[in-house]
């Protein structure tokens, strides 16, 4: 289960908000226990995530915006989640999601001519279709990739996608969308150099 978790007391007070999964406002509906509500999908009962209400009374909160994720954090958000009565506890994915990657194939995308069909190892035989849109990506390069489930410096969160008819899980980084800082604004990826090691985690800072 991919996991996001937010923190921003000057924007919203003292609520942290774990988001799941996108749910059409329409279709949302909630249910509050105490200082935990559940946000779920009236009709098909999927869960979309919760919030919960003077955070800083459970959890340890030292910074704004997105929440690093740890096993302590987890059991200690599932403590809270199931103390207030609600029987979903969170098996969150903890794995990095911004990684270095290595474009191992790639061909052009059968009806957009500026993007590329990439297929991209990133470690541990996982292997992912990345559609790509930049004018430097080529076979062989190291570069940075965003997993499904990462969240950009921007607040752009990374999900599957179809672009003109095909399928991407992910995306390849260019150092301005990594705020790196110095970056070139000129269109393009960050392409690593050979000593980066495949499926390694590459750190961003927010």
């Amino acid at each position: 289960m991919i996991v996001n978790v937010f923190y921003n007391e000057k924007g919203i007070g003292d609520t942290l908000i774990v988001s799941i999964q996108e749910i059409a406002r329409e279709q949302r509906t909630y249910e509050t226990k105490g200082d935990v509500v559940k946000i779920f999908d009236e009709e098909t009962k999927e869960l979309s995530g919760f919030n919960i209400f003077r955070a800083s009374q459970y959890f340890s909160l030292n910074s704004n915006g997105k929440v690093e994720l740890t096993e302590a954090f987890v059991e200690k958000l599932n403590h809270v989640i199931l103390d207030a009565g609600f029987d979903d506890p969170l098996d969150v994915d903890l794995t990095p999601k911004f990684v270095v990657g290595y474009v191992d194939e790639l061909k052009k995308h059968p009806n957009a001519d500026k993007l590329s069909i990439c297929q991209v190892y990133v470690g541990d035989k996982e292997r992912l279709q990345i559609v790509c849109g930049a004018p430097n990506v080529a076979q062989g390069q190291k570069v940075v990739v965003a997993k499904v489930g990462a969240v950009m410096p921007s607040g752009l969160l990374i999900k599957p996608s179809n672009l003109r008819g095909v399928d991407s899980f992910g995306m390849l980084c260019a150092a301005r969308e990594l705020a790196i800082p110095d970056a070139p604004q000129e269109k393009g990826i960050l392409i690593l150099d050979d000593n980066a090691e495949i499926g390694s985690t590459f750190s961003v800072s927010f």
